[in-house]
């Protein structure tokens, strides 16, 4: 006679109580920095950013050692329980902020979002790779080829960051204007370009590049959005008309997650990334005459309002800024961050008005595209995993992910207050103030 196997036994007392100190911890610190934040005229983002290094071992656990190695202890089993919350949130985060990309103006401008994403892509991977080529041999692993690392140091400036972008967007209640459309949607190719690009690096790291891979990951990239396109899209329609029956919001948002999770789950069987998918179905979701926009409020409630700090939070957790100290490491931590910021500013600044964009919606998509956020940290967590980097470039990539990040709201907001709201932007505005189950007053504005 066969038996089952034994039951996984579930998690300990003290990894669950563990647990939920440590996202209410992450959660109520990243939402007092986030206001904090707001009061000194930036979005809740940037405090919520900050979050994790306060808490990890730059701050923390460089000041207080015992307590920050009790309450974030350095044990893989426990920071994979974090993790595992963080993903989680940042897909619906992706998702929620794909309900509100237009894809009519994406295609109406979609010369600018060529121009656009090909000046913000190349011009700083160009940077980074001749960055890559001259900084000193300490800075990296001696085990590692100076090509690879120069190529895995050019894709990482490249990319900007699609949660970071997606919540600074909604916090600054940018992402009905035009320029906020745009930046998600050259954020969201860069992006794709971005991984497809560090896979191809990633197997160069390990030595087992095949050049036919290229083509099979280009094939699983266009079979991804054409499938989207023609069995999602209908799908996807008549799933969320018919949860639209109930009388609750319940089954609206049932499956506009379940939806949003298995496009994710599809991608990263593809090696497509799961943002990269959770963001398709939320396009597919946000589709005029899909989903009713007031029974996924409280969806988009909870995702801005509790999840999403605690991604962002989670973040920074593995940020150590000690290693800064080193002053060969602070000297060529301030040139790379220098050559990220003008290389992603500028290409993509370039790229605007070669689309024929007025000068500061060109200064307004440059900012924005230049968060780079959690994005970065990821790869850096990637190449110091395959052996690309070491703790030190690591730190320095980190870096340049939050404080390009915590830059951009300040720029874009002064530059958007020189571009005046069209009448298509204000219908748009009235859209996605019911997404958020916003009331309207006699004097239009919301109460």
């Amino acid at each position: 006679m066969t038996y089952l196997a034994a039951p996984v036994p579930p998690l300990s007392a003290d990894q669950l109580l563990l647990l939920l100190l440590q996202l209410g911890v992450l959660l109520l610190l990243a939402f007092g920095l986030g206001r904090l934040a707001q009061r000194f005229g930036m979005p809740a983002v940037a405090g919520e950013l900050l979050t994790g290094v306060l808490l990890g071992p730059s701050v923390l656990g460089s000041a207080f050692p015992s307590v920050g190695g009790r309450l974030f202890p350095a044990d893989a089993a426990q920071v994979h329980l974090i993790d595992a919350v963080s993903q989680f949130a940042v897909v619906l985060l992706v998702g929620v902020a794909g309900l509100h990309l237009d894809l009519a103006i994406v295609r109406r401008r979609r010369g600018v979002v060529v121009t656009v994403t090909t000046g913000g892509l190349l011009l700083p991977m160009a940077l980074g790779i001749a960055a890559g080529y001259v900084v000193p041999q300490a800075l990296y692993p001696a085990e590692t080829h100076r090509t690879t690392f120069a190529l895995f140091l050019g894709v990482a400036m490249a990319v900007s960051a699609v949660p970071v972008i997606a919540k600074t967007l909604t916090d600054m209640r940018l992402m009905h204007r035009d320029v906020g459309q745009l930046i998600l949607a050259t954020a969201t190719i860069d992006d794709a370009m971005a991984w497809f690009l560090l896979s191809v690096i990633s197997s160069l790291a390990v030595h087992t590049f095949v050049p036919g891979q290229v083509v099979v990951s280009i094939l699983w990239l266009v079979g991804f959005v054409a499938a989207a396109a023609l069995i999602g899209r209908p799908a996807v329609r008549l799933a969320m008309r018919r949860a639209n029956r109930a009388s609750d919001a319940g089954p609206a948002t049932v499956v506009a997650v379940v939806t949003i999770l298995l496009a994710a789950a599809v991608a990263q069987a593809l090696a497509l990334e799961a943002i990269f998918g959770a963001l398709v179905a939320g396009v597919l979701i946000g589709l005029p005459g899909v989903a009713d926009p007031a029974r996924l409020a409280p969806l988009r409630t909870v995702v801005l309002s509790v999840l999403a700090p605690i991604f962002l939070a989670g973040a920074g957790l593995r940020v150590d800024l000690r290693a800064l100290a080193d002053p060969v490491v602070l000297l060529w931590g301030v040139v790379i961050l220098a050559l990220a910021i003008v290389g992603k500013f500028t290409g993509a600044y370039l790229g605007a008005r070669l689309g024929r964009r007025p000068h500061w919606e060109g200064i307004a998509i440059g900012a924005g595209l230049n968060a780079r956020g959690v994005v970065e940290i990821i790869i850096a967590m990637i190449g110091l995993r395959l052996g690309v980097l070491s703790t030190a470039t690591y730190t320095i990539v980190v870096l340049v992910a939050v404080l390009t990040s915590v830059m951009a709201p300040p720029l874009l907001r002064r530059a958007m207050a020189r571009l005046e709201q069209n009448a298509e932007e204000s219908l748009r505005e009235s859209r996605h103030l019911e997404w958020a189950g916003a009331v309207h007053g006699p004097s239009g504005k919301t109460r």
